[in-house]
């Protein structure tokens, strides 16, 4: 059983951190806990994807010494996912501070519930 967590390490910490980072989504009630959760959630999925992308012994996908069997390399594909994902999980993360500095700066509090609370009162 160790041997096996051994050889699949990469996943199974990729596992851990959107675990992590999915219970912290769930269970806070902190707004920038919540973004750190969501942070966590997003660098386990490029982890897993990384490491999923990587193959022992394979070449990266750059044409050179005349190889052409494409065998040889390794797939790109998981790569671009990951660049691609990694700038849409920044842009979605300074959203969502900026929408928590306004909440923090109308509410006085990062609270899920207490700004709840507040939003109903408001609506009476």
């Amino acid at each position: 059983m160790a041997r096996l967590l051994y050889e699949h390490l990469d996943e199974v910490t990729a596992l851990v951190l959107f675990g992590i980072g999915f219970t912290q989504l769930l269970l806070d009630k902190n707004l920038i806990k919540k973004i750190i959760g969501f942070s966590m959630m997003d660098s386990g999925i490029y982890l897993f994807l990384a490491s999923y992308g990587y193959i022992q012994s394979r070449l990266a996908p750059i044409y050179t010494d005349g190889i052409m069997d494409p065998g040889a390399y390794v797939n790109p594909l998981p790569a671009g996912l990951v660049l691609t994902g990694i700038v849409v999980g920044v842009s979605v993360t300074a959203i969502m501070l900026g929408l928590t500095v306004r909440l923090y700066e109308r509410y006085h509090t990062l609270d899920m519930d207490e700004i709840a609370e507040r939003i109903r009162g408001e609506g009476n």
